[in-house]
C-alpha cells in the first residue's frame, strides 16, 4: 500500500510482536472454542491460462487478467482456442474453506453445507477427519483461472438450489440446527450470493431459533460474496435480515473491496474513492445504513474494520505473486473472527485476518497458530 495520508497503517513491529505473543498464549483457548459454519460447498478446480507452450512439458502462462482479457476480445466475430491447464483440485466454496482454516487454527468446527448427498464427495474426506461435517445436498464445482492480480471463478451453481430450509430440517434436522447455533461461540453464513434460498433460511432461523437463544452473545459472521449479479432489491432485503441478526448476536460483516462497492452503490453511497481513506469513508457510511457490530472490508493490501463509529486500518503481508489466491478471503475471514473471539481489538483482528491470508497465499496451506506467530515475527518487507 502506497497512500498512508489520513490512515497510517497500525503494524509496526511491536504490534507484531505482540499479537504472535497473544496467539501462542491462547492456544488453550482456541481448542475449547466451537465454532458452526456452512452453508455451500464446492470442488474447486484451481487452472493457469497458458500463453506460449514451449513442448509438452513447458509453457507460459498468461500473468495479468487484462492479458486475458485482450486474447479473449482479439477472438471477437473470429475464434479463439484457450489451453488451461489444472494445478489442484481442492475442496472450495466459501464455507469449506472458511471452516477448514479454522479447525486449522485449532477451533471445534462443525460445517453443514453441500459436500454430497447421500455420500460426500472425496474432495472432502481430510476436511470431515478434522471437523463434524454435515451434508444436506450435492457440491457446485468451480473452475479458478488464476492470475498473478487475481481470478476469474467460474461456477457450475445447479446443485446449489438443494440448500434451503426444507432440506435442513429433513436432512439434518431443525432441533440439531438449534443446537449447534446455541452451543457456538461462532456462526457463520456465507456466500449468500450463490445461494439462491440464503434469505429464506435465514428468515426462518430468525423465527424458529433465534428466540430460543439464551446466555451470553455468539458471534455471527456474514460473508455475502461477490452479490454483483443479484439484484439491487435482493441485497436490499439481505442487508435488513442481517440487520435484524443483531438482536440476537454480535454480528460481523465482511466484505471484499468489490463487494463493499457493489453494496454502496445500493445503498446511494460515492464510491468513487478507492483510497484507504475514502474505503474508510465508505465503510463508516455503510454501517451507518446497516448497523452491525463490526464490518470489515479486505483489500487484496489491507483491512480495515469499523465498530462503534471508528475506523482500523492494518497492513497485510502482500506479495506480488501468490502461490494461489482462490480462498485467500475466506482465510482472513477466519483469522479474523479468531481475534474476535479470543478478544483482540479491531487492529488485532486485522493483523490475525491478514497474517493467516497472507500465510495461504504464499504456501496453499491453511496455518495453524504457530504458523501464525512465525509471520508475524518474519515479517515481508513493505512492497511500495
Amino acid at each position: 500500500m502506497t497512500d498512508h495520508s489520513p490512515l497510517e497503517s497500525m503494524n509496526a513491529a511491536e504490534m507484531r510482536e505482540r499479537c504472535a505473543g497473544l496467539l501462542l498464549a491462547a492456544q488453550a483457548q482456541t481448542k475449547k472454542l466451537k465454532a458452526f459454519i456452512g452453508l455451500d460447498g464446492f470442488v474447486d478446480e484451481i487452472l493457469h491460462v497458458v500463453d506460449k507452450r514451449e513442448n509438452a512439458e513447458k509453457y507460459h502462462r498468461l500473468a495479468k487478467i487484462s492479458q486475458f482479457a485482450e486474447r479473449l476480445a482479439a477472438a471477437a466475430g473470429r475464434s479463439t482456442n484457450i489451453e488451461l491447464v489444472s494445478q489442484l483440485i481442492k475442496l472450495g466454496g466459501n464455507g469449506p474453506i472458511m471452516a477448514n482454516a479454522l479447525s486449522s487454527l485449532g477451533l471445534q468446527v462443525t460445517y453443514l453445507g453441500l459436500l454430497g448427498y447421500p455420500n460426500l464427495h472425496p474432495v472432502f474426506s481430510d476436511f470431515s477427519r478434522h471437523a463434524e461435517v454435515h451434508s444436506v445436498g450435492d457440491p457446485g464445482t468451480t473452475d479458478a483461472l488464476e492470475f498473478e492480480d487475481g481470478k476469474i471463478m467460474q461456477g457450475k451453481q445447479e446443485s446449489l438450489k438443494q440448500m434451503n430450509w426444507e432440506n435442513i430440517c429433513a436432512r439434518f434436522g431443525q432441533d440439531k440446527f438449534a443446537a449447534k447455533v446455541s452451543g457456538s461461540q461462532l456462526v457463520g453464513f456465507v456466500n449468500w450470493t450463490m445461494l439462491s434460498r440464503m434469505s429464506e433460511i435465514w428468515s426462518a432461523v430468525l423465527k424458529e431459533i433465534c428466540p430460543a437463544l439464551h446466555g451470553p452473545r455468539r458471534k455471527l459472521f456474514i460473508d455475502l460474496a461477490d452479490p454483483d449479479k443479484r439484484t439491487a432489491a435482493d441485497i436490499r432485503r439481505a442487508l435488513d435480515l442481517i440487520v435484524c441478526f443483531e438482536r440476537y448476536f454480535e454480528v460481523i460483516l465482511g466484505l471484499n473491496e468489490k463487494e463493499a462497492g457493489e453494496i454502496g452503490k445500493v445503498l446511494g453511497l460515492d464510491t468513487k474513492d478507492g483510497s484507504p481513506a475514502g474505503l474508510s469513508q465508505l465503510g463508516l457510511k455503510i454501517q451507518e445504513r446497516i448497523p452491525v457490530n463490526s464490518l470489515v472490508i479486505h483489500p487484496t493490501t489491507y483491512a480495515l474494520t469499523v465498530s462503534a463509529g471508528g475506523v482500523s486500518l492494518v497492513e497485510g503481508p502482500f506479495t506480488p505473486k501468490p502461490l494461489i489466491t482462490t480462498g485467500a478471503g475466506d482465510h482472513f475471514n477466519a483469522g479474523f473472527c479468531l481475534g474476535k473471539l479470543i478478544g483482540f481489538d479491531d487492529a488485532l483482528c486485522g493483523l490475525t485476518g491478514v497474517t493467516t491470508s497472507g500465510y495461504y497465499v504464499r504456501t496453499a496451506k491453511s496455518p495453524a497458530l504457530a504458523d501464525l506467530a512465525g509471520l508475524l515475527r518474519n515479517w515481508p518487507a513493505t512492497v511500495v
